[in-house]
């Protein structure tokens, strides 16, 4: 029986394998209960230990042993229930008695994977390193020698245009008694375009967001349009949107996502009589930049009532999605049928696009697109993008870099002098460390006319707990402690959704002043400075001879 019990404590792991150790001071705790009370893991628990005290008083002290039954913070060594270091339990402590300290030699990855599987999480890439737009600068300052702009009093209209961009020999025109007017016969042939702003809300579903944190969003965006006439716009990821929203005039704010698993179309599709607008676009998702190559997962957990009815699914059940379009089998294939039928079904009214992963066969996919008239744009998401749900593996040695990728595929629309003709979109990693604006004139300048930002908008907007040192990253299994990729109404009611829009307005109020800051020395006011390399530099000559740039030290 003595030797189980041995063999039994020898299998048991302790808090030294793990990512994060809960420090825990007696001395100032009160024994309130908050911080167990608030963890989203059930990673610290209250509980009650034996204490042993020796005391010795007196002339002559003889050591006298007394024990006491004391209240304590333990940290639950059990693998399904380890602490993710948000620091939630910090946050709500009075008195600073609790913190999430770092383990760098944790062997956590070792024993996270009972059964066979995998560890899996939410986030991004741990990598706390700068990527390659960080060791991007712009040199080309103009002072005496160009028209440079002054950023604080001269008018600006950052925008760019979102659809195939035709050649101005196609364009829908023609001159009559000396004057250039719109050829009717021909105009309603004409693709169509948006003109966005350069900054998206990238793809986040209903679903993968809380309600209140996706309702925040859309307020954000709404009043972006309407009261500060900035055209922001929002994908909404895989899975629909409330029906409400879907049949409102708010609609054409949106992107809508069709991936893989096709949740949420079959009410898309039957609310089309109903629109009283058009959707801004429609994107249909092939890959992930965080993942790439591999489908996505919405785990049983989050597939509440609501999740249920908006996505046309049963209740509590795992919703993958598969990694490819089960019934296309080839790029051309794709475009051919996904890309026409989603244009036929708005009357080709609606710009249609793809979204990829960065991989070096991005070139392929866009020489395919640029045979096809019906193709409005191609979506490219780096490998420092973010995921709800994806194995670590995935996450950490897979998908290619942003800025290499579009830098690539610009260059080659430029030799064969279609640059201006389909749009790129770049994703993935775009404000890692907070320089949003900076990252995104970077990608305008190797070639993207627009950007998405998603961790972003989360982490400025809501307040996410996760970084690149795998801190919480628990955005798969619907535990967020702030709120923000929960169902739970426990978790996500912490999360007020007025407060949300208004820091997405105030994220890009700043943006854009922060872009304008950039764009006036080059002397731009009313264009992007798409293509335009001349004006950056690197101080890595590594990345300054891939991307073709200036190299500066």
């Amino acid at each position: 029986m003595e030797s189980t019990v041995r063999l039994d404590h020898n299998h048991q792991l302790t808090v030294r394998d793990f990512p994060y150790i809960v420090k825990w001071r007696e001395d100032r705790c009160k024994r309130c209960g908050r911080c167990t009370a608030v963890c989203p893991t059930f990673a610290i628990e209250p509980s009650i230990a034996l204490q042993r005290e020796i005391r010795s008083e007196g002339i002559m002290p003889e050591p006298r042993v007394s024990r006491k039954i004391v209240t304590i913070v333990r940290q639950s060594t059990d693998i399904d229930r380890y602490c993710t270091g948000c620091g939630a339990c910090t946050l709500v402590c009075p008195n600073e008695a609790i913190e999430p300290e770092y383990n760098p030699q944790h062997k956590f990855l070792f024993h996270k994977n009972k059964g066979g599987h995998p560890y899996t999480r939410g986030g991004r890439r741990n990598d706390p390193n700068p990527s390659a737009l960080d060791h991007l600068k712009f040199t080309r300052i103009s002072m005496l020698t160009d028209p440079a702009l002054d950023a604080g009093r001269h008018e600006f209209r950052i925008r760019t245009y979102l659809g195939r961009i035709p050649s101005p020999t196609e364009l829908p025109l023609k001159v009559e008694n000396g004057r250039l007017e719109i050829n009717r016969a021909v105009s309603r042939f004409a693709p169509p375009v948006r003109e966005i702003y350069p900054v998206m809300i990238g793809s986040m579903s209903i679903g993968a967001l809380s309600p209140t944190m996706w309702e925040g969003l859309a307020m954000g965006i709404t009043y972006l349009n309407e009261v500060e006439k900035m055209p922001v716009v929002m994908a909404t990821g895989e899975g629909g949107i409330p029906p409400r929203l879907l049949k409102s005039r708010f609609i054409k704010y949106f992107i809508l996502q069709i991936a893989s698993g096709y949740f949420g179309w079959d009410e898309i599709v039957r609310a089309i009589p109903r629109m009283v607008d058009d959707p801004c676009a429609i994107e249909i998702k092939y890959g992930q930049g965080a993942k790439p190559g591999d489908g996505g997962l919405l785990m049983a957990n989050k597939v509440v009532r609501l999740i249920a009815e908006i996505r046309g699914v049963p209740q509590g059940i795992d919703l993958p999605s598969p990694p490819t379009h089960q019934t296309k089998y080839s790029i051309e294939e794709a475009v051919a049928k996904m890309i026409q039928s989603m244009a036929m079904a708005w009357g080709f009214r609606v710009p249609v696009f793809p979204k990829i992963s960065g991989t070096r066969t991005a070139k392929a996919v866009l020489n395919n697109l640029l045979r096809n008239p019906y193709a409005a744009a191609l979506s490219i998401d780096g490998e420092e993008g973010g995921t709800g749900a994806a194995y670590n593996v995935s996450m950490d040695k897979m998908g290619h870099p942003i800025a290499s990728n579009i830098r690539d595929c610009y260059l080659d629309l430029v030799r064969q002098g279609k640059q201006n003709e389909l749009p790129l979109i770049a994703s993935g990693g775009i404000g890692k460390r907070g320089n949003v604006a900076a990252n995104a004139a970077a990608l305008f300048m190797l070639g993207a006319s627009a950007v998405t930002i998603g961790k972003y908008v989360m982490q400025a907007a809501a307040g996410c707990f996760g970084d690149e040192m795998n801190r919480c990253d628990v955005c798969n299994i619907g535990k967020c402690p702030r709120g923000i990729t929960t169902q739970e109404p426990r978790l996500y009611r912490r999360l007020d959704p007025d407060k949300v829009a208004e820091r997405v307005v105030e994220v890009f109020k700043t943006i854009d002043v922060e872009l304008r800051k950039i764009f006036a020395p080059l002397g731009r006011s009313t264009e992007l400075p798409i293509g335009m390399s001349d004006a950056l530099c690197a101080d890595d000559a590594a990345i300054a001879e891939r991307l073709q740039i200036g190299y500066v030290c």
